[in-house]
């Protein structure tokens, strides 16, 4: 039987790829974690249609807390795997080497496709809103215009990723410093309002209840509802994890700052929901679901500082453009060097060491399909962006169930490794599991969808699952193709390795 190193190809091993070492700190992995997710820009477009589920009352905020729970739980997984195997790849190798190549394969295929996906609203968004911040309304509802704006978005944020990791962190290091402390600015402001009698007639004091998930007026259906839009807020913070290898202390920085990232995130959420709710009411937050931060800027904080939540949209959506670049050209590098795509894609470019043919070729991809989704119908891009939760919950929850089997061996030597490095993480993969089935149930009616049905089923579903089944077809060609990598045998962490708590474990690994 092969062993695992002799399986890797030389520099598929991390460190070994001729990326920047020691180029990010441990404040920098959590700014690219936090950033990614794109906070500004998830609630002015989702805290609104949480609200307006039928049967959610005052409990937005509870559901951000419970959106949370597996976020943090599949955090932990990132955690404890990379500890293993700091390598850029992240879920893509973990998966690989837990639960073999053909399920690592399909999960690098998922990043891929999500991280695509999503360009397409971001930069819509920065474009759009690059014209609202100078009150141009004609251009922000010009097709044409925010198309080219968009574009000029994704190349400038490509051409960042490409110059190198320091100019991407100092870059995000900025953009979310604004984005911060205008949320706080107008959570403070909204609530010395609302308790000072400067609010709406519909404003309302914050009660107990509204973090409860249990009194829901429409029970666990709601809740369920809303979770399953709770979840895509959440997503992006594994992207300080996908810079591991241009990071100090690569395999615990960064896993640390994935979990803290997501306790961050839930309190960030929760009291800008809080105070949002408590301002406008929840008829309020209803009735202007497609954007809920801008349409309460004027009223919050009055002109000019409104302006500083037009900005805040812009510099989140611009900063997730930049930071989903970044760990999708990263998950390419990884599995070219591990000889599952073409060998290109593991080009390093030997000025900047950044990866330079996936970089350039992820905002390529970026570009089209932007440029291609906007134009064609607003509808499918609202299905596009509710299909990418498939591909969340597909590789997030393969990633906690890979942690799972890649240290079932070391599982019952403490009760800390049984809880932390089995349970915590496993549970994770099943809540997940349960969100893409519970999903997928919910948008298959044809009418459920924006842009109607495609072979009987919603377009959410269809474009979600459909992806996902595209990625089979092409793994089965890669299996023809690169067969060396489809002969790699499932591997399991070294004896006692979280005992000793030693560095990574790739060269130690007991393959099966």
């Amino acid at each position: 039987m092969e062993s695992a190193s002799a399986a890797v190809p030389a520099g598929a091993e991390p460190g070994g790829k001729g990326l920047k070492a020691n180029a990010i700190g441990y404040l920098t992995n959590l700014v690219i974690s936090i950033a990614s997710v794109a906070p500004a820009y998830s609630l002015a477009a989702t805290l609104g249609f949480i609200v307006a589920i039928d049967g959610m009352g005052v409990h937005a905020p509870a559901v951000m807390i419970v959106s949370f729970v597996p976020m943090l739980l599949i955090a932990s997984a990132y955690n404890y795997m990379n500890r293993a195997d700091p390598d850029c790849g992240t879920s893509f190798t973990w998966v690989t080497r837990a639960m073999g190549p053909r399920s690592g394969w399909i999960t690098g295929w998922a990043i891929v496709v999500a991280d695509v996906v999503v360009m397409a609203t971001l930069a819509y968004i920065a474009g759009k809103y690059t014209f609202l911040l100078f009150n141009w309304d004609s251009a922000a509802h010009s097709l044409l215009a925010v198309s080219i704006v968009a574009a000029i978005w994704i190349g400038v944020m490509t051409w960042i990723c490409y110059v190198g990791i320091e100019l991407s962190a100092a870059t995000q290091r900025i953009l979310l410093s604004i984005e911060i402390i205008t949320l706080a600015l107008f959570a403070v402001v909204a609530l010395v309002k609302v308790y000072t009698g400067g609010a709406p007639d519909a404003s309302m004091h914050i009660g107990l209840d509204w973090f409860s998930p249990f009194g829901l007026p429409g029970g666990s259906s709601a809740l369920i509802d809303g979770v399953l839009l709770g979840v895509f807020i959440y997503w992006g913070w594994d992207s300080g994890v996908c810079v591991n290898e241009e990071s100090e202390d690569s395999a615990n920085g960064p896993g640390k700052a994935a979990v803290l990232s997501t306790i961050l995130l839930v309190l960030i959420y929760v009291v800008v929901a809080a105070s949002a709710q408590a301002f406008a009411g929840t008829e309020g937050l209803t009735h202007h679901k497609n954007d809920v931060l801008a349409t309460l800027g004027g009223p919050v904080l009055g002109s000019p500082l409104d302006k500083l939540l037009i900005i805040t949209v812009l510099t989140s959506a611009s900063a997730s453009t930049q930071t989903t670049i970044l760990p999708t050209a990263r998950t390419t590098l990884s599995m070219a060097r591990f000889g599952s795509i073409p060998s290109a894609f593991g080009k390093i470019s030997p000025k900047h060491l950044t990866p330079s043919v996936s970089t350039l070729v992820m905002g390529g991809v970026s570009l089209v399909w932007t440029l291609f989704i906007i134009n064609v119908s607003q509808n499918v891009l609202g299905d596009s962006i509710t299909g990418l939760g498939f591909q969340i919950a597909f590789y997030y929850g393969l990633t906690g169930f890979a942690c799972a089997i890649y240290y079932r061996r070391e599982l019952f030597r403490s009760a800390r490794n049984f809880f932390m490095a089995g349970v915590v993480p496993f549970v994770g993969g099943a809540m997940l599991t349960y969100i893409f089935v519970k999903a997928f149930i919910d948008n298959a009616p044809v009418d459920s969808a924006y842009s109607g049905g495609v072979f009987g089923l919603g377009a959410a579903d269809a474009i979600g699952v459909g992806l996902l089944l595209v990625g089979v077809v092409l793994m089965v060609f890669a299996n023809i193709v690169y067969p060396r990598f489809f002969r790699r045998k499932r591997e399991t962490a070294p004896p006692n390795f979280l005992e000793q708590g030693r560095g990574p474990a790739v060269d130690t690994v007991t393959p099966e």
